[in-house]
C-alpha cells in the first residue's frame, strides 16, 4: 500500500480522499527540515502547501518518493529540477483558487481606494477621523491588468461589473479574446500611462521581475493605486515606498512580497499602504478545492500511474503510457524548442500528425507541445493547463492528420503563426530517440540536447571554422553539429549541441560573425 505524508495544514478532506482510495496517510505538520529528512524515506508521496520546502537535500533523502503534490498553484517552494532528476513527479492544482484570488484583488482595490483598514483601526482606537479620509470612486476609472489569463480575466469581469474601464497588457492575449472579455489590449508603457489603478496577475519570470519599476511608476498618473496579489518580486518595493512617500502613488496594497514571511519591511507603517500575509487563496472554499484535488491526483498516480497537472512530466494515462510516451516526449521538445526560438507571441498553433501515430490518442501530444511552447513565458504551464491557458489568451489550436493513403513514417509537425509569419518544426522518433527532421523549412537530421545553439546564417565558406574557433576559445565543447540549407549560397540553418550553455557574451560574439543573421541559445 502506498504511503503519503501531508506535511502542511490543509483541509481534512485530503486525508479522507487518501484513505477512501486505499492510500496510507500520515498528517505531521510543523516539521523542521532535519525532522522531515529523517522520516521522508518512509513515504511514496508528499502533499504540501507553501510552508514545507522540498529542496534537493530533502528530495535526495526521499528514497521512495514518487510524487510531490502542491495544494495550490505556486511551486516556488519545490526544487523541481531536483525532483525531475530523481524521477519525482511534481503536481499542482492550478485552477482551485482562481476565484478566491480574483476576489481578494478586488477587495484590496476597494480597501486601497477608501483606506478602509486604517480608518477601521483608528475608529476602533477611540478616534473619529472622518475629515482625514477622502477616498476615490472606482466608477468610471481605468483599471490596468498586467496579465489577463485565468485570474486576470476574472478580475476584469468583476471590474467591468463595477463600471470601470479595463485595459490589459498580456503578450498572449489576442485582440479577439480581448474583445470577448470586454477589455482593451495595450502595450505595457501605455498601461502605466493611462491607468488609474493597476493590478498584477502574472507569474514571476525573468521578464516580469520588478515589472512595476521605478521608471514605470514615474510614467503613471499622480494618484495611481497599485495592487499585487500575484507573486512577490513583481513590484520594486523600494521604488513603491518612495512613490508613496512622495504622494505620487495614492495607495498600494500588497498580498505578496519579494521575501516571505515579511515580518519586517520598509513599507510597513507607510501611510496609505495595506498589507496582507499572502491571503489570496485563503478561503474555506479554495482550501477545500485544492486539498481534495491534490489528494485525488496523487492517489491516481500512486495507484494507476495516471498523471494530472504535472509540471515536470507529460500527463498520460497508465493504459496509454507505453505507446504514447516517446511521442509525447517528442511533442514536448518540439514545443519547447519553438517557444524559445519565437520572438513574438503565438496567435495560432497547429499540430499535424502523419503515419501510424494518427491511430493513437493525439491529445496528449498536442497538450505536451502547447505546454512546451507556453512555458517560456508561463512556467506554470503543463499538459493539463496548457490548452486552457491557450484558450484564455485567444490562441487558436487545431490538429490535422495526413490522409490515410499518404501514411508512411510517423511524423509530428508543429506550426506556429505569429503576427509576422508562420514557423514550422517537424520531428520523428528514430530508434527510440526524438529527432528533428525539418526546421523552419530546412531539412536536417538533428537530435535534441540539454544545451543547443540555433544559428541562421548565409551559406558562405568560412562560417563553420569561425564558429568552431570561437566556441573552442570559450572552452565550450561541441557534442553534435547539424546543418541544412535552403539552396546553395542562400540561407543555412544549424543546430549545435554543446556541453555547456553559452553565455550572452559568447552569443554576442557569434552574432558578430559576418555570415550570422540570428543566434539563440536554447535549453531543452
Amino acid at each position: 500500500m502506498p504511503k503519503v505524508l501531508i506535511s502542511d495544514k490543509m483541509s481534512p478532506s485530503a486525508m479522507e480522499v487518501f484513505k477512501n482510495r486505499g492510500v496510507d496517510v500520515d498528517v505531521i505538520t510543523g516539521l523542521s527540515k532535519e525532522e522531515l529528512i529523517k522520516i521522508i524515506p518512509e513515504y511514496d508521496g508528499l502533499a504540501v502547501r507553501s510552508s514545507t520546502r522540498p529542496d534537493a537535500e530533502i528530495i535526495t533523502a526521499a528514497k521512495n518518493l514518487k510524487v510531490i503534490g502542491r495544494a495550490g498553484i505556486g511551486v516556488d517552494n519545490i526544487d523541481i529540477k531536483a525532483a525531475t532528476d530523481k524521477g519525482v513527479v511534481v503536481m499542482n492544482t492550478p485552477f482551485g483558487n482562481a476565484i478566491t484570488t480574483a476576489e481578494h484583488a478586488i477587495a484590496m482595490l476597494f480597501s486601497a481606494a477608501r483606506q478602509i483598514p486604517s480608518a477601521s483601526a483608528r475608529t476602533q482606537n477611540g478616534e473619529w477621523p472622518k475629515s482625514d479620509y477622502k477616498g476615490t470612486e472606482l466608477f468610471n476609472k481605468t483599471l490596468g491588468l498586467i496579465g489577463c489569463g485565468n485570474i486576470g480575466s476574472l478580475v476584469a469581469e468583476r471590474a467591468l461589473g463595477l463600471k470601470m474601464k479595463v485595459i490589459a497588457f498580456d503578450p498572449y492575449l489576442t485582440e479577439e479574446r480581448a474583445v470577448k472579455l470586454g477589455v482593451e489590449k495595450v502595450e505595457l508603457d501605455a498601461l502605466f500611462q493611462r491607468a488609474d489603478a493597476i493590478t498584477l496577475h502574472t507569474p514571476l519570470v525573468e521578464g516580469t521581475k520588478n515589472i512595476v519599476s521605478r521608471e514605470r511608476l514615474g510614467m503613471t498618473k499622480k494618484g495611481i493605486i497599485i495592487v499585487n496579489c500575484a507573486r512577490g518580486g513583481l513590484v520594486d518595493e523600494e521604488a513603491l515606498k518612495d512613490a508613496l512617500d512622495a504622494g505620487h502613488v495614492r495607495a498600494a496594497a500588497l498580498d505578496v512580497f519579494a521575501v516571505e514571511p515579511a515580518k519586517e519591511h520598509p513599507l510597513f507603517g507607510t501611510p496609505n499602504f495595506i498589507a496582507t500575509p499572502h491571503l489570496g487563496a485563503s478561503t474555506l472554499e479554495a482550501q477545500e478545492n485544492v486539498a481534495v484535488q491534490v489528494a485525488e491526483q496523487m492517489a491516481d498516480y500512486l495507484l494507476t500511474g495516471a498523471v494530472s497537472n504535472a509540471l515536470n512530466t507529460p500527463s498520460i494515462s497508465a493504459e496509454e503510457a507505453p505507446r504514447l510516451k516517446p511521442w509525447v516526449d517528442l511533442a514536448s521538445k518540439l514545443g519547447t524548442l519553438m517557444g524559445q526560438l519565437l520572438h513574438s507571441p503565438a496567435t495560432n498553433v497547429e499540430l499535424t500528425f502523419k503515419g501510424d501515430i494518427t491511430a493513437l490518442n493525439t491529445k496528449p501530444m498536442s497538450a505536451a507541445a502547447l505546454a512546451g511552447l507556453l512555458k517560456t513565458a508561463m512556467p506554470e504551464a503543463n499538459m493539463v493547463s496548457a490548452p486552457v491557458l491557450a484558450k484564455e489568451r485567444g490562441i487558436e489550436v487545431k490538429e490535422s492528420y495526413i490522409d490515410e493513403a499518404e501514411r508512411a513514417d510517423s511524423l509530428i509537425r508543429l506550426t506556429v503563426e505569429t503576427k509576422e509569419r508562420k514557423f514550422a518544426i517537424v520531428g520523428t522518433i528514430y530508434r527510440g530517440e526524438p529527432r528533428i527532421v525539418r526546421l523552419f523549412g530546412v531539412a536536417m537530421d538533428a537530435a535534441f540536447s540539454a544545451n543547443m545553439l540555433y544559428i541562421r546564417n548565409d551559406d558562405r565558406p568560412g562560417f563553420i571554422g569561425k564558429l568552431g574557433n570561437l566556441l573552442g576559445d570559450a572552452k565550450i565543447n561541441i557534442a553534435t553539429f547539424s546543418m541544412g540549407r535552403m539552396e546553395q549560397g542562400g540561407e543555412a540553418v544549424c543546430l549545435v549541441s554543446v556541453d555547456d550553455c553559452p553565455s550572452e557574451a559568447v552569443c554576442a560574439e557569434i552574432a558578430a560573425i559576418e555570415q550570422v543573421k540570428i543566434v539563440d541559445a536554447v535549453c531543452i
